[in-house]
């Protein structure tokens, strides 16, 4: 399965600014599973070109932060407690 980013030919112009995926992250994490795409994009606290939400949106969904459910609306998924009890349990260790 190809990845999204190998999926995607467009040239990036701009990246976006920390504060500003911060604050995408934000946004999906308080609202996780009440919007679509568009709809986060359209009630962000600030504006911001679609593209560069596009990125921004890339990023989280690649690095498995969010996902989008059956309906299209975007869930916040990230567990970081889950994360390091897994990294500490030596039983899961790769041998």
């Amino acid at each position: 399965m190809a990845s999204i980013s190998e999926e995607k030919t467009e040239t990036i112009y701009h990246f976006p600014r920390l504060d500003t995926v911060l604050m995408v992250e934000e946004y999906i994490r308080e609202h996780s599973g009440e919007f679509k795409k568009k709809a986060v994009w359209t009630n962000l606290p600030k504006k911001m070109m679609y593209q560069t939400f596009n990125v921004i949106y890339n990023y989280l969904l690649e690095s498995g932060k969010i996902a989008k459910d059956s309906e299209g609306k975007i869930c916040w998924i990230w567990n970081p407690e889950l994360v390091k009890k897994y990294l500490s349990d030596n039983s899961l260790a790769i041998r």
